[in-house]
Order: structure tokens, then C-alpha cells, then sequence
């Protein structure tokens, strides 16, 4: 999901409203594609703003983690981007560096060197909400769960920002899911219990309270309810999006097949290291290792 912040989404900024109509031949609105929503941010990359020079996109970048891949997989997903033949499990030659794999891995990394604010080479959550809040970026990228926050913050909030699902590409319109399901460890001592908090975690009444709260819920009986959508400014961009999320590897080496992915995309779109294809070719190899290792090649 992504935020468009005050200069963008008020409108009270007639000047920048023209300029943007001149330069593009559109209104400045939610983009209907990931090529549009770049057209925003590069609109207002280094732009001076109130003597405040703003940034045009604040993108997930980091390394250490899933941060850049959670981020890449956003436009990846879009231009065509496949874990694996969908006839023939673990088949991935040719579909994680597909053609439009590679059209996807280049958008962002021209989203990167066109339209970020300098120095934005290792960020995650934090700091696309630091930057966001701060009025430093435009736009940012980032999941779900930040919205009630961004929307009580004094500078961004209170109807201020306007919240969008991750638009489409040339291959269809899907978002990075994020967040982790709630489980019960089979080693634990106190598994009943856990057992008996998710089964009162899970009733609609207490996940209608959680939802009011500033907490999300994906139980039907609460996003089902009419006035749901309405209930909060990024409620039903909340709604848009689940319907169109899409997972990383559900596999039990997901842990390998992840770090290969950070350390391959970051070393192309922030680094700079090869070309598009050559990084993605060199995944293949990577999770072709893994896959082997595994015993499922």
C-alpha cells in the first residue's frame, strides 16, 4: 500500500496541480499504474516546497532483512515476475527472470535513482514513516499497519494523506503481503493456553474492538460488515489490497531463499552491480541450489 502525502493529495496547491497537468496531461491523482506512480514522485524529486526540498518516494530498500524484497516484489509481481511454473513446482528457469521480470526489476531501480530522497540506500518501515511524517517524501511505501498511525499524526493526518493499493503493471495488479500469521509453537509448555488466547482473539466481537482500536483484521464478520469500508480513511484501500496480495516462498527454507534474494536485488538496484537480468539469472542459480539441497530438484 502507499500514502500520498498533503502537497499531493489536498489540492491546495493549484500551481502544482497545473504544472503536473501541462507536464503529463492528467490530473495529479492516485496513478492507475506503477508508470504513473512514478510520473508523481520524479514530479516532485527535489522539488523546494516552503524552502523544504522534498523527495518524490520514500521505497524499501533495506538489506538486512526482507526489507528490499518486500519492497522489489511490488512491481516485480506486476511486470510478470513467477516463483515458479505454475505446471511444474520449482520450475523457475525462466520465470523469475523472465522478460518482464527483468522490465519490473529495472522500474524499481529507476524508482530508486530517479525519485528517492538521498541517502535512502538501507530503509524499511521506520524510516519511509520518519521521512513520510516528517514531510521529507512525497509518497512512501509501506504496509497496512502503519496507517492508523500515519493518520493521527498531527502533520500528516486527520484526513490529510490519502492511502492507494499498489497499482497495476503490464501483467496485472498485485501487492507484497506482509505480517505473520499467529501460531502455537509445538514445543511450547503452555501450548492450551495459547490455544484459548487465539480462540478469544478470534471472535468477531473482539476483532470488531481490535479494528477500532488501530489494530487489523481479516476475520469476513468485521471487513464484511457495511459500513467497514467507510470507517477509516484507508479501509477500503485496506480491502483492495488483501485482494490482491501475493507471498514469498511458503517453504521451510524460506530463510535461504530470501537472504539470496536481498543480497541479489540490493546489489543491483542500490549498488548498482550488473544489469538487471544478470541479477535475476544469478537468483535462479541461487534458489536452483536450494531447491536441490532440499531435495526438491
Amino acid at each position: 500500500m502507499w500514502s500520498a502525502g498533503p502537497i499531493v493529495k489536498t489540492g491546495s496547491r493549484p500551481e502544482l496541480q497545473k504544472e503536473f497537468q501541462e507536464k503529463y496531461g492528467r490530473k495529479l491523482d492516485v496513478p492507475a499504474s506503477l508508470e504513473e506512480l512514478k510520473d508523481i514522485a520524479q514530479f516532485f524529486q527535489g522539488r523546494d516546497i516552503d524552502g523544504t526540498t522534498v523527495y518524490g518516494a520514500a521505497i524499501y530498500t533495506e538489506r538486512g532483512s526482507e526489507g528490499i524484497t518486500m519492497g522489489v516484489t511490488n512491481a516485480l509481481y506486476n511486470y510478470g515476475f513467477q516463483y515458479e511454473n505454475p505446471d511444474k513446482p520449482y520450475d523457475i528457469e525462466g520465470f523469475v527472470n523472465s522478460d518482464g521480470a527483468v522490465d519490473g526489476l529495472e522500474y524499481y531501480k529507476d524508482l530508486y535513482d530517479t525519485a528517492t530522497p538521498p541517502g535512502s540506500s538501507n530503509w524499511y518501515m521506520g524510516e519511509n514513516i520518519d521521512a513520510y511524517k516528517s514531510g521529507q517524501v512525497a509518497l512512501q511505501m509501506n504496509f497496512a499497519f502503519i496507517w492508523p498511525g500515519v493518520e493521527a499524526d498531527p502533520n500528516v493526518g486527520g484526513g490529510k494523506s490519502g492511502y492507494f493499493p499498489n497499482p497495476a503493471g503490464p501483467a496485472g495488479q498485485f501487492a507484497q503481503l506482509g505480517g505473520q500469521g499467529i501460531s502455537v509453537v509445538a514445543y511450547s509448555e503452555k501450548q492450551e493456553a495459547a490455544l484459548e488466547y487465539i480462540k478469544w482473539f478470534a471472535q468477531p466481537d473482539i476483532q470488531a474492538r481490535w479494528w477500532e482500536l488501530g489494530g487489523y483484521s481479516a476475520l469476513r464478520a468485521v471487513v464484511e460488515d457495511p459500513g467497514f469500508a467507510s470507517s477509516q480513511p484507508y479501509a477500503q484501500t485496506f480491502l483492495d489490497s488483501m485482494a490482491i496480495v501475493k507471498d514469498f516462498w511458503a517453504e521451510p527454507a524460506y530463510a535461504d531463499l530470501l537472504l539470496s534474494m536481498q543480497e541479489r536485488i540490493h546489489n543491483y538496484v542500490v549498488a548498482g552491480d550488473g544489469t538487471a537480468k544478470e541479477a535475476l539469472d544469478d537468483l535462479v542459480r541461487d534458489w536452483t541450489e536450494v531447491f536441490e539441497d532440499e531435495g526438491k530438484l
